[in-house]
């Protein structure tokens, strides 16, 4: 990380730091249209963000000609996932100089009242909520819903994320009567956009779970827990059958193994360990009573780790769930499909990566 200090300010422009926008003293000299107040924002965005997209900002803020639309879609969607990773991680205060980049970035390509905001905005309130910051959460997701509120067409998507970001914020203030309702609302509008049992459905079933669970209405967040798991383990066993019966068939899939087995990017994948393992920890307070949950939730993961290639996490796994298989004795067909998997579990471990 490089700067260059004092900036020397051009006659009649006013450069703000990239983080607060505070008046910049600093610049960065990889590519020279990058300001900061001060060496601790400029330490902060480097490690977020900038240094991933250091070269790419010099044709966006300079007069040259940079994307034409599908450039813009896809950097904008790539630099997305990397911030929604941030938040599954719990790596907040990481997201914040991100997230402020996405929001300055769409200013720049859609204008200041577009729906293309309203993602960027999501994630600084979520980001805010994170860091225990509720009423600049709000602020964020008041403008994200003025935003909707303006636009002629939003997609089901879009509302699907607003409620859900509404639901989490009501979370934070123990208003659990409004939070129940956004939640409701993101699942309605994310089975309009993707189906009831989509992956991208699930995580409102998951809040809404962890409302019930703080309630002590166990049964109905046990039955929603129960729903996230069978949706993720669906949408996993898929992949992992396609890619079994694909190994077996001795197709070539190299070439596809060593990109991504798991169909998902990497703000999904972090969002499934977040998810199943939270549920995993809830399951094993209770594995006496019903074990077999605890044996599907540590399976899911297994496969998990085992399609995202962490050879040694998914082998913990699986054998905490051949584990309890035999000592609670359960169904010897689950115990066959437990040891095939960590059989090919093992021979990926032991296999060299060429």
């Amino acid at each position: 990380m490089n700067s260059i200090y004092p900036l020397a300010v051009p006659k009649g422009r006013r450069l703000l730091c990239e983080v607060c926008e505070a008046p910049a003293e600093r610049v960065c000299a990889a590519c020279a249209v990058t300001y900061y107040c001060g060496v601790v924002h400029q330490k902060a965005d480097w490690g977020s963000i900038h240094e991933k997209i250091c070269q790419l900002l010099i044709p966006l803020r300079t007069t040259m000609p940079f994307y034409n639309s599908e450039e813009e879609r896809q950097h904008g969607l790539q630099q997305q996932q990397q911030r929604q990773k941030y938040l599954f991680e719990g790596r907040h205060e990481d997201a914040v100089p991100a997230a402020l980049h996405s929001l300055r970035f769409r200013m720049n390509v859609h204008g200041l009242s577009s729906v293309e905001l309203v993602p960027a905005y999501l994630l600084l309130a979520e980001a805010s909520l994170g860091l225990g910051r509720i009423i600049q959460a709000e602020e964020y997701l008041s403008q994200a819903q003025w935003t909707v509120l303006k636009s002629t067409h939003c997609s089901n998507a879009i509302h699907s994320l607003l409620h859900r970001n509404l639901g989490l914020l009501y979370m934070a203030k123990e208003n659990y009567e409004d939070a129940r309702y956004h939640l409701a609302n993101d699942i309605y509008f994310a089975s309009c956009a993707f189906g009831t049992d989509d992956i991208r459905t699930s995580g409102g079933y998951f809040h809404l779970a962890n409302i019930f669970y703080g309630l002590k209405k166990l049964e109905l967040a046990d039955t929603l827990y129960s729903k996230v798991s069978e949706i993720w383990y669906k949408y996993l066993n898929d992949h992992y059958q396609a890619l079994s019966q694909a190994r077996a068939q001795q197709m070539d899939l190299l070439g596809k193994q060593f990109v991504n087995d798991t169909g998902l990017d990497e703000a999904q994948e972090a969002e499934a360990i977040r998810v199943l393992t939270c549920i995993l920890n809830i399951r094993e307070s209770t594995v006496d009573q019903a074990p077999h949950k605890t044996v599907f939730i540590l399976k899911t993961l297994a496969m998990l780790y085992y399609l995202m290639m962490n050879f040694s996490k998914a082998k913990e796994y699986a054998m905490q769930a051949l584990g309890l298989v035999r000592d609670y004795h359960l169904d010897v067909q689950e115990e066959n499909t437990i040891q095939e998997l960590l059989s090919l579990i093992l021979a990926e471990e032991n296999q060299p990566i060429t």
